[in-house]
This record gives structure tokens, sequence and C-alpha cells, in this order.
């Protein structure tokens, strides 16, 4: 097995671990590395140590379990942010294993009085369409969200729906909904800028090839080098691992000084290298859009296969 030794700890792109795996998370954190196994290859494993690390970036739609370890993650000495996926899709039931919608809204609240409002980065996503389900029904939905954690948070993030390539996401949804066009896109755009009068928070749209900056809409980095630099400026381990932020040259045109994209996401994903220690087919959020899930009854397999004393998420060779 091998063994790397990342800066930054994603946790996870692939499913929820403070919703559903914290016992696990704080194990593995004690013990100071987790076992990874490759979803293509589950024979191919790394040993993630965090003897490197510096920071973790907390992925969830529900973090209340992980916040009674705040204390302890920071004794540690690790810092950490999230991404915190509060969306309004109750009446559609696209995402049956979230707790009720005041309760996330309480929490997001919550959490931000904790870690502080740059901490806590608000996610809208994925946007998707029905025939009930409009743009501007969309809008209204997230009114009423931003209308309650705008003030406990600096950014929204979104992304519309990827429904036509993920085999699974189609057959979960069935017929009823459909992935935006170009003018529904703008459309969207044009009315959140709108809203945001009253927030007054950047908006970025994650991994979209779209340019929405007419509307006043950037380009995400979730594992953000940007981000990381402006939290935890007095660390040098972290400090020296993301370089000296970008410059501008003659010409006023922004020049990297060091090369931090993560080559393994998608083309358009602005993230930083990272590595995540999640699996896919874990989270029992059984959210129907999701394409880290392939099926239920995956999901549920796994989950019944996870320990929480374990080295990987999920126990193999049982």
């Amino acid at each position: 097995m091998t063994m790397i030794v990342p800066v930054i700890i994603s946790a996870s792109r692939a499913t929820d671990l403070p919703a559903f795996y914290t016992e696990w998370l704080m194990n593995r954190l004690r013990a100071g590395y987790a076992v990874w196994t490759n979803p293509f290859n589950r024979k191919s494993s790394q040993r993630v140590s965090f003897e490197k690390t510096r920071a973790f970036v907390f992925w969830t739609k529900n973090p209340a379990p992980l916040m009674p370890h705040l204390d302890e993650i920071e004794r540690m000495g690790y810092h950490y942010y999230f991404q915190y996926t509060l969306n309004d899709y109750e009446r559609e039931g696209l995402e049956p294993g979230l707790p009720p919608l005041d309760e996330r809204v309480e929490t997001f609240r919550a959490l931000a009085e904790r870690v502080g409002k740059e901490r806590v980065i608000w996610r809208f996503d994925p946007l998707l369409l029905s025939d009930d389900l409009t743009v501007e029904r969309l809008l209204a939905r997230v009114k009423g969200v931003g209308d309650r954690v705008h003030a406990s948070t600096e950014r929204l993030v979104f992304s519309f729906a990827d429904i036509d390539a993920y085999r699974a996401v189609r057959r979960r949804l069935g017929g009823s909904y459909r992935e935006f066009g170009p003018e529904e896109m703008r459309a969207f755009a044009e009315g959140l800028a709108a809203l945001n009068r009253d927030w007054g928070l950047a908006l970025a749209t994650c991994a979209e090839t779209v340019d929405l900056s007419a509307y006043g809409v950037g380009k995400n980095r979730c594992i953000d080098d940007r981000l990381l630099r402006r939290l935890f400026p007095g660390d040098p381990a972290l400090a020296a691992f993301l370089g000296p932020p970008p410059q501008r040259d003659l010409f006023g045109r922004i020049v990297p000084t060091k090369s931090l994209k993560d080559k393994g996401q998608r083309e358009n994903c602005g993230c930083i290298r990272s590595k995540d220690i999640g699996a896919y087919s874990t989270c029992p959020h059984l959210c129907l859009y999701c394409y880290a899930n392939s099926a239920e009854g995956a999901v549920r397999r796994n989950y019944e296969r996870h320990r929480a004393e374990g080295e990987g998420l999920v126990q193999t060779g049982e």
C-alpha cells in the first residue's frame, strides 16, 4: 500500500462525512491517517497520512454531528472551513435523508456563529428544473433560504445539474426533471443578481463553462488557495504549500506564481490540489440528483459494512 502526505484534505466530495461518519473521522484524526480505496480499482488503496496536513475542507448538508468535535480538531492544529449545501427541495422530495429545512437553516446559523461566516460557504447546488419547478419558482426558493442565512456567510455557490451525463441520476429522476438551457442559465443569474442586491454576497458557479460575469457571477474554487491564504495567514507550512499570491504583469494580466490546479478534477473545476478521503455510494442522504451514489442498495450495503474503528470508510474482505 502506498502512502501519501497531503497538505489539504477534502472531506468529502464523495459522501457526507460530517453528517454520517463523524466518529470514524475523529478516530482517523486521532490515529493520524486514513486508508482510501480507489473506487475504480478496489485492490488499489492508499494510506493517507495527516502528518503534513494543515487544512480540511468539509463538504456537508448537515454538519451538526461534527460541531461538538470542532474544539478537538482545533487543538490538533488543523485549520478548516465548510462547503455547506443548503437547498430547498422539500416539496419535491429530492433530498429524502435530510433533516427539515428549518433545522438545517438553524444549524447553518449556529455553525457560522461558532466558526465565523467567512468559513461557511453556502451552496445551493445543484439547480434543476421541471414543469412545476421553473426558473422563477427556483429563484423564490433561493430567496427563501438566502433571506435567512445571508448574514451568516460571505459567498453563494451554485451549479447547474448534470442529469443526462449520469445514467443513475437519470434513472432516479425519471423524466420529471431536466437540465438548464443557456437562456435559462442567464435568466437565473439575472434573477439571482437582483436578489443579491439585498444580500451583498460573492456569487460564483462551480465547474461551469457558462460565463455569467455580466451578472456579477464569478467562477468558484471550492478548495480555494485564496481563501486559505486569507483565513490562515500565520501558518508557514500552509503558506509554503500555497506559494505567494498570483501577481499582475506589466499589462495587468494575472500571472500565477505556482501551479496548484487539481488535475484530477473536471476541466472547468477551479480547485487546487487536495486529497479526498471519502467513498462513493456511501451517503444515506440518498439525494436523487447525486452522481456519487450508484444505487440505494449499494449505499445501504456499504453503510452496513462501515465500522467507526476501521482504517477505511468501508470495510473490505468481510
